[in-house]
C-alpha cells in the first residue's frame, strides 16, 4: 500500500470523490502544508496556520496508479484558481500535491505540465507541488463527512455535483 496527499478545496468534497475509486483502501481528511503544530479546523479555517485542507489516500498501486489518482485530482477541481475552490476562499482551500518521494514529485510535475499544456484559455495551473511535512488528521466529525451527512444542503449542492462529474468522467476508475 502507498499513500498520497492532495488538497483540492474542501476536504469533504475530495474525500467523497477519492473514496469512490477502485484500489483506494482509505481516505482521511486532515491538514498539511503549513507550520502550525496540531492545527484544529477552527485555526485552519481562519487562514492563519499555513495549512491546507487535504486528504491522505491509502491505495493499492497494483490496482490504481499514482498517475491515475492525479488525473482524478486535477479533473475534479479547478487547478487554475489560487486559494479558492468555488465559494471556499483562502489558502486553506488551495490546490496542492504533497509528495512523499522523488518519483511521486516527478509524476506530479509531469501531469501538471500536461494539464497546463491542455489549457487553451490563457489560464495557468497554480497547483503547488511540495514535499509532505506532517499530516494532521482532522477531527472525527470531518471523517466520512459526505457518507454521514449526504442529506445536508452543502452535500447536495456542492459535493453531489462533483461526484456526478467524476462518475461520468472517470467511470473506468470507480469501484463497482
Amino acid at each position: 500500500m502507498k499513500t498520497a496527499v492532495f488538497g483540492g478545496g474542501c476536504f469533504w468534497c475530495t474525500e467523497a470523490i477519492f473514496e469512490m475509486l477502485k484500489g483506494v483502501e482509505k481516505v482521511e481528511s486532515g491538514y498539511s502544508g503549513g507550520a502550525a503544530e496540531n492545527p484544529s479546523y477552527e485555526k485552519v479555517s481562519s487562514g492563519t496556520t499555513g495549512h491546507a485542507e487535504v486528504i491522505r489516500v491509502t491505495y493499492n498501486p497494483a490496482v490504481i496508479s499514482y498517475e491515475d489518482l492525479l488525473t482524478v485530482f486535477f479533473g475534479s477541481h479547478d487547478p487554475t484558481t489560487p486559494n479558492q475552490q468555488g465559494a471556499d476562499v483562502g489558502e486553506q482551500y488551495r490546490s496542492v500535491i504533497l509528495y512523499e518521494s522523488d518519483e511521486d514529485k516527478q509524476i506530479a510535475e509531469k501531469v501538471a505540465k500536461e494539464i497546463q499544456e491542455s489549457l487553451k484559455n490563457g489560464t495557468h495551473v497554480v497547483t503547488q507541488i511540495l514535499p509532505l511535512g506532517k499530516f494532521f488528521p482532522a477531527e472525527s466529525y470531518h471523517q466520512n463527512y459526505f457518507k454521514e451527512n449526504a442529506g445536508a444542503s452543502y452535500c447536495q449542492l456542492v459535493i453531489e455535483p462533483k461526484i456526478e462529474k467524476v462518475r461520468k468522467r472517470f467511470a473506468e476508475l470507480l469501484k463497482q
